[in-house]
């Protein structure tokens, strides 16, 4: 019974992109390996680096694995839509939108769905739907990329916020709609924390809503995605249990166990427990996610920690890996903590994989991340993702 992990080291980049001039010129420095390393001392990540990371970025000599890189075909660098891509399909071109220019349309179009909605300030572009949630611009993404709903589940449950977010995103063109919250805020002080970031730019500031924790529920949902062309619900409508472990257990949809964990240490550690105890035919798509918490920090030295501390993970759990199952390794996009600002970098993203019958193979540099998706939907028989080109016959 053969199992295969996905391990998404989330934002690890390797160097901008060649269109970054298109995205944000800014970016076209970024390389968030290479100026980690230049900036902290302490990074030792000596599995990584000879799983091919070092090939890939320093030229040595190519490991006994498969290895190698992928575009981001996604536009710009953005986890959940990288997520999607990697599950097998490729979003539609997104448009920015502020809440600025779009509330009135968005208010009306909800009234008519039977909402109450009302606008807690006259001048801020803010709405509050049934008293209970409230419709935002997105206040930690590039500006206009997101619209953010977040709600007090004891006024509004999860599963009716998730169907106001739905009639959001039938109506917005933006990349994401989040609908999101919890059961220990209030509306009060979640109204309380909503300002404006960049002008025009209002929303609530989430870390200080205190949504985050127990109770803490989140479903986002991408312009243009067809999630039944992913791996994840290929997987579920064909009956192959799917572990989503990390932040994967919000942004890609499926079914099977989902363990929505922050923490490196302990997303590491169910991964491993899970792993372990799965006598069974299974897939693990696992994020690592406080590496871009880090890189959106512009903080280096805690990055590298983190990096350190899946380094030293993988060299122990390597070795317990059965005979027939693989480990994929890679990022969904960068965030250069020492390019200049706090947002996601456009960079290439490294591909390695490893296991006992994994071949030592150049897999090259991939057009999509959508091959991943592709590559695990033929490892298991699976009917093929959306998108994507497997590279399941050059590494086995």
């Amino acid at each position: 019974m053969a199992k295969a992990i996905l391990l998404v080291l989330d934002s690890f980049g390797i160097g901008a992109m060649d269109d970054c001039e298109k995205f944000n010129p800014a970016d076209c420095h970024a390389n968030t390996y290479k100026h980690i390393r230049e900036t902290v001392s302490f990074l030792n990540i000596p599995t990584l680096y000879g799983l091919g990371l070092g090939t890939l970025v320093d030229r040595q000599e190519a490991p006994l694995n498969a290895y190698g890189s992928s575009r981001l075909a996604h536009h710009g660098a953005d986890t959940y839509l990288g997520h999607q891509e990697i599950a097998g399909s490729c979003p539609k071109r997104s448009n920015k939108r502020l809440m600025k220019d779009i509330h009135g349309m968005l208010a009306g179009a909800l009234r008519e769905a039977g909402y109450h909605v009302e606008y807690p300030w006259s001048e801020r572009p803010v709405l509050l739907v049934n008293g209970a949630c409230v419709i935002g611009d997105n206040l930690e993404s590039a500006v206009g990329n997101i619209i953010n709903l977040t709600a007090d589940f004891k006024k509004m449950p999860f599963f009716e916020l998730k169907e106001v977010g739905k009639i959001v995103r039938q109506h917005v063109d933006t990349s994401r709609v989040i609908a999101f919250g919890g059961p220990y805020t209030s509306i009060e002080h979640i109204l309380s924390t909503v300002h404006e970031k960049n002008p025009g730019q209002w929303g609530v500031d989430a870390p200080k809503a205190n949504v985050y924790g127990k109770g803490y529920e989140v479903y986002h949902m991408g312009y243009g995605v067809n999630i039944d062309g992913q791996f994840p619900m290929i997987a579920a409508q064909n009956g192959l249990k799917v572990y989503r472990i990390g932040k994967t257990a919000d942004v890609l949809h499926g079914e099977g166990p989902s363990y929505p964990i922050v923490d490196t240490e302990a997303v590491l550690g169910v991964l491993e427990e899970t792993y372990l105890k799965e006598s069974g035919e299974a897939a693990f798509l696992v994020n690592v996610q406080e590496t871009d918490l880090a890189g959106h920090a512009e903080d280096a030295e805690w990055y590298a920690k983190l990096l350190n501390t899946t380094d030293k993970w993988l060299a122990n759990f390597l070795p317990k890996m059965e005979e027939e199952d693989i480990l994929i390794i890679m990022a969904d996009h960068g965030n250069d903590p020492t390019i200049g600002h706090s947002n996601h970098t456009r960079e290439y993203v490294p591909l390695m994989i490893a296991g006992r019958k994994v071949k030592a193979a150049h897999i090259g540099r991939r057009n999509s991340m959508a091959d991943v998706g592709a590559t695990l939907s033929e490892f298991f028989g699976l009917p093929q993702t959306e998108e994507g080109e497997s590279f399941y016959s050059v590494i086995l």
